[in-house]
């Protein structure tokens, strides 16, 4: 939700690495033409790409003096930290790029709009703050209503936080469009707005209407698109976030799934708890959805940043045969596969409609 064209400075002061700036490495991978530079200054001189692996050449640097003289004119903060405050250390960050007049557009929990202070500097500049946390108005309660619209709905689900969900529905996207399919992706996280415009904040909701939302907008989308995209959150045996998985699987009604898991990972990150095997997580998702409505899981997508190239294929062969489903790396091998796959899903449903 950029809002009008833009030349961003990205904040990631000491943490702009794939983990930590989940945020930054979202917005430098998919929006690059609009990044003109990455803050921080514990890697200033380097690249994007050599930082996080993605964006090519966009520079890392210093200050906000350093982005302007790249451009840059706003400022987005490029990190999501638990409990969603903004860090002290950068209160003086969003006074400095307010001062200049530069809008800042933030996707933490706590509404940098509310903040007196940096509410008083943006009206002396005329500098806006953009908080797409804010959840919108309304109390929707979801109805299954998203079960009977014509496009294949999909939900990118996972067996823990921040595995790929976001980057595995993108991916899709980016195939399916290429192949002539008409595919839309909707945003249920704060990286995924900013990067694509659609969506609704779906952890900043109030938990009785977060399916009631994810159901309206997978209608809204469905209404140009052949298969809708939904970016999914957390995951069915987190015990922190299992409400908002819930909720998306119910609101959304997809008729295929993509489970997304980081190869190696054997535990909830920062949790002493196991992640069951992708067999049993495929049989759980698919229990859970077809409580509101039936679905199938159709491919594994799996992340294999830590390990080498030979040792991620044999992983996504052991994935592939354990699951009997197709298997790939989106960022690395591509999602040609689970492209074949969806299509194949949303080919038997025309064909039912057809007979029934």
């Amino acid at each position: 939700m950029l809002g009008r064209p833009r030349r961003l400075a990205v904040l990631a002061e000491g943490s702009f690495n794939p983990l930590d700036a989940k945020t930054a490495v979202g917005v430098v991978r998919y929006r690059a033409m609009d990044v003109a530079a990455v803050i921080d200054s514990t890697r200033a001189g380097r690249t994007a790409s050599d930082c996080a692996g993605v964006g090519g050449a966009i520079p890392v640097v210093r200050d906000l003096g350093e982005a302007a003289v790249l451009g840059a004119d706003s400022l987005l903060i490029g990190i999501a930290p638990k409990g969603g405050d903004l860090p002290d250390a950068w209160r003086a960050w969003v006074r400095d790029a307010l001062a200049r007049g530069w809008d800042v557009l933030s996707g933490l929990h706590v509404f940098l709009a509310d903040d007196s202070e940096f509410a008083a500097i943006a009206r002396e500049s005329g500098a806006r703050i953009v908080d797409v946390r804010r959840p919108p108005a309304g109390r929707p309660v979801a109805a299954r209503r998203a079960a009977s619209v014509d496009a294949l709905v999909v939900l990118t689900v996972g067996s823990d936080c921040n595995v790929g969900k976001m980057t595995t529905a993108l991916e899709l996207e980016r195939e399916l469009r290429e192949r002539g399919t008409k595919a839309a992706f909707v945003a249920t996280g704060q990286t995924g707005l900013f990067i694509a415009e659609r969506g609704v904040p779906m952890d900043a909701v109030a938990s009785d209407f977060v399916a009631g939302f994810m159901e309206q907008e997978v209608i809204e989308a469905s209404k140009e698109a052949e298969i809708v995209l939904v970016e999914g959150q957390g995951a069915i045996h987190h015990p922190g976030y299992s409400g908002v998985t819930l909720s998306l699987l119910h609101g959304a009604a997809p008729a295929a799934l993509v489970l997304c898991h980081e190869h190696g990972r054997e535990t909830v990150r920062d949790r002493d708890l196991e992640i069951p095997p992708l067999p049993e997580l495929v049989l759980a998702y698919e229990m859970a959805a077809s409580w509101v409505s039936p679905t199938r899981v159709a491919g594994i997508a799996l992340n294999t940043w830590k390990v080498t190239e030979p040792e991620a294929r044999r992983a996504l062969d052991v994935a592939a045969r354990s699951s009997g489903l197709p298997a790939t790396d989106p960022v690395r091998f591509g999602v040609a596969e689970l492209a074949d796959a969806l299509l194949d899903v949303a080919a038997a449903r025309r064909a039912r409609a057809t007979h029934a």
